[in-house]
């Protein structure tokens, strides 16, 4: 697959307390940038992939900064373009031990939010594209944001460029407005060639519930999803078990048509930062996709982006192939 992957979302901005401390436990807080969009686009850069962010910012230094964030993670930031009104953002207290992490949501009305389908020429910004990569969380936003990821989906499939789309379900973003999460959802997995989204985000497009344990009830879920949506060839997904807020086992799965693979189970522990991690393992997957892995390569390199991602503060990966095959190499002493 060639031409450049095309990533349209929200940039958000986050700002977390010191340490494990709960927010406002003291005066201080720290910036990073991130949305789920983005966040897959920075862990593609980082793997040497062409990628180009688009988006609508606040005309003022937030929005600036965020710009300016992930351009220097090496995304193409040409067509983030300035709009009156906020920046979205979000404020993160780190959990340890037996007390979850805890986020605090204040995006609602943000210029992006704000911005629908007539603000974004999408016939000329996906022409020659490889891919586009959208979320649920876009059209979880609002009325205007969901016209603009369907117009964008839909310009996709006109142009014949590749869709890939994360169900990220909010229910309290949609819940807000006077939605039909189900509709549009549905819409959008049906543009899609992959799928991010386990069997509880099947179940909601579907309205059905399904049987079985572990994998036996995934690949259950995929089989109706791939006889539902006839464009779909992938549908990807982690399974995360939670023992404390530092210790969590992860395993990973690839469903295709015609195979599946999913992973051990890995125990990730000392956690510095989980958020992200999904975002994480869908560069992982993405990658092993562009580069034409099989069902076990794409979950394997899946697993190894949302594991690290884990030892890292912020939303995005940042790691290359030599940190994928140094995990998969199990290597953990200091590389010189």
């Amino acid at each position: 697959m060639s031409g450049r992957l095309v990533f349209f979302g929200e940039l958000l901005i986050r700002l977390t307390a010191p340490g494990n401390e709960l927010l406002m436990q003291s005066p201080s807080l720290s910036v990073h940038v991130g949305g789920a969009e983005a966040n897959v686009a920075i862990g593609l850069a980082h793997l040497g992939h062409d990628c180009a962010m688009v988006s609508k910012i606040a005309s003022n230094a937030l929005g600036r900064g965020a710009v300016a964030a992930v351009r220097g993670a090496n995304v193409d930031c040409t067509a983030v373009t300035h709009h009156p009104g906020r920046m979205g953002l979000y404020f993160l207290s780190v959990g340890a031990g037996l007390r979850a992490s805890e986020i605090v949501y204040d995006r609602a009305g943000s210029s992006f939010a704000a911005t629908g389908p007539e603000e974004y020429d999408f016939d000329r910004l996906l022409k020659g594209a490889g891919l586009l990569h959208l979320s649920g969380i876009t059209p979880a936003l609002g009325p205007r944001s969901a016209e603009a990821a369907l117009a964008a989906a839909r310009a996709a499939k006109r142009l014949g460029v590749p869709v890939s789309f994360d169900g990220n379900y909010r229910a309290m973003l949609w819940e807000a407005w006077d939605s039909d999460p189900r509709a549009i959802l549905s819409e959008l997995i049906g543009t899609a060639d992959i799928l991010f989204g386990n069997h509880r985000d099947l179940s909601l497009v579907l309205g059905r519930e399904f049987s079985g344990e572990g994998g036996d009830r995934r690949r259950e879920a995929a089989e109706a999803g791939f006889a539902a949506f006839p464009n779909l060839k992938l549908i990807a997904s982690t399974a995360r078990h939670t023992v404390t807020a530092d210790h969590h086992r992860i395993a990973a799965r690839v469903d295709l048509r015609g195979s599946s693979h999913q992973t051990a189970e890995v125990d990730v522990t000392g956690i510095v930062d989980r958020i992200g991690a999904g975002d994480a393992f869908a560069a992982g997957v993405l990658h092993g996709y562009l580069s034409a892995g099989d069902a076990r390569a794409m979950a394997e390199t899946g697993l190894a982006l949302t594991c690290l991602k884990h030892s890292l503060p912020g939303d995005a990966s940042r790691f290359g192939q030599a940190d994928i095959d140094a995990f998969h190499g199990g290597g953990l002493d200091v590389r010189r």
